[in-house]
């Protein structure tokens, strides 16, 4: 492992770390947080709506309230928060993680399908 992927890595855990030091702020911030303009102009959700009061609504340990406001942004968060730790604690105890590999297709068609049912979802539940 180079020493930028050793940085990175560290980089990633410490993040998350910091993220989750800010957790009992979470449902303070939420309160203020601006309505989606997009949503505002067209009445339509946009693909991401919702994702910023998931991500308080995680950080708040609600992860109920986080997949109803935005199940695809809940599930990328917590792999997000999960792979930082992981990849910092490999650091830190000498194993480190591969680096991962391009996406083979079906991968790479799976994450659009994801990423259409979320809008899809989105639009249903009248975000």
């Amino acid at each position: 492992m180079t020493p930028l992927s050793r940085s990175l890595a560290l980089a990633w855990g410490s993040v998350v770390v910091l993220a989750l030091a800010l957790t009992p702020w979470a449902r303070l911030w939420a309160r203020d947080l601006p309505a989606c303009p997009f949503h505002a102009l067209s009445g339509l959700p946009c693909p991401a709506c919702g994702s910023a009061r998931a991500l308080l609504a995680l950080a708040a340990l609600d992860p109920l309230a986080a997949l109803r406001w935005n199940p695809l942004a809940a599930l990328a968060a917590t792999l997000f928060g999960t792979g930082g730790l992981v990849a910092a604690l490999g650091e830190l105890g000498g194993r480190p993680l591969r680096e991962p590999r391009s996406l083979p297709p079906v991968w790479r068609i799976a994450v659009v399908a994801a990423l259409v049912g979320n809008w899809a979802y989105l639009l249903w539940a009248g975000r």
